[in-house]
């Protein structure tokens, strides 16, 4: 892989208009694991390529766990009432190759909150509704001593636990640096995913550069990895990389955008 670099994908916000969203997002962690592509060309159309590194001379793509708290979720325009909720994604990372822009596949989302009808009846959305719990200790330094989140879910009940520190080491094998790494990992901007229809959807988001520090996993059991023959509950345990932030910002724009009215595959059930 080349080297990429922040000062290329580094942008002002563009202006938020109509419904688009701001937000916090509150205990944000990447739990990220290096699997077989060939166990994913079955859930990606053709119109992308998985962004895939060398890790110890064999061919891998990350996939990334997102669990976190959107706090102060409200319009990016308007006053309006501020939601509170739990969230995790399930994302791959992927080249749109219409654009040649590094981006995220979206395998599905729960959230945990009554709002969840808008994406997934309104849009369309492969989100699901969870009951989805955090218990997170920081120290004086901002370091979590220790992160729990259990999620709640007929389609992805999860278990993670955490712990972080000062003495926790950076990993990023299959990476020339350690920006390249975090540029793949925290800065895809364009989310695609198969519509609850089977049509492909994408929507975008902006964020100012965010800065996770390394962690340790503890715990995890992630239902929806094992089900789907992606990583088994044994390997779940052995994460590529572990990275939390405390709180970061994000603009999401909406509404979400259909691109194709029929597509190859469809959502994951």
């Amino acid at each position: 892989m080349k080297h990429l670099n922040f000062n290329s994908v580094l942008h002002p916000r563009p202006q938020p208009t109509g419904i688009d969203v701001q937000c916090q997002l509150q205990h944000f962690a990447l739990i990220s694991y290096a699997i077989d592509p060939e166990k994913l060309h079955h859930i990606i159309p053709q119109r992308f390529k998985l962004d895939t590194i060398f890790v110890q001379g064999q061919e891998k793509v990350l996939l990334s766990v997102v669990p976190f708290i959107d706090i102060d979720f409200t319009s990016a325009c308007y006053r309006f009432p501020k939601f509170s909720m739990g969230q995790t994604n399930y994302r791959i990372y992927v080249i749109d190759q219409e654009t040649q822009e590094r981006c995220v596949w979206f395998i599905g989302t729960t959230l945990d909150s009554w709002t969840v009808f808008v994406p997934r009846f309104a849009w369309l959305l492969p989100w699901y509704k969870a009951e989805i719990h955090f218990d997170c200790q920081q120290d004086q330094q901002g370091y979590y001593s220790s992160y729990k989140m259990t999620t709640y879910s007929e389609w992805a009940a999860a278990e993670v636990h955490l712990t972080q520190s000062a003495q926790d080491e950076w990993h990023y094998d299959g990476f020339p640096d350690l920006e390249s790494y975090l540029v793949y990992l925290t800065h895809p901007l364009a989310g695609f995913y198969h519509r609850r229809d089977g049509k492909l959807g994408t929507y975008r988001v902006w964020h100012d550069r965010l800065r996770p520090k390394p962690a340790t996993l503890l715990h995890a059991k992630f239902e929806l990895l094992n089900r789907l023959n992606l990583v088994s509950f044994h390997d779940q345990l052995k994460p590529y990389s572990v990275l939390i932030e405390a709180i970061n910002e994000f603009t999401i724009y909406l509404p979400p955008q259909v691109l194709e009215q029929n597509s190859a595959s469809y959502p994951i059930k």
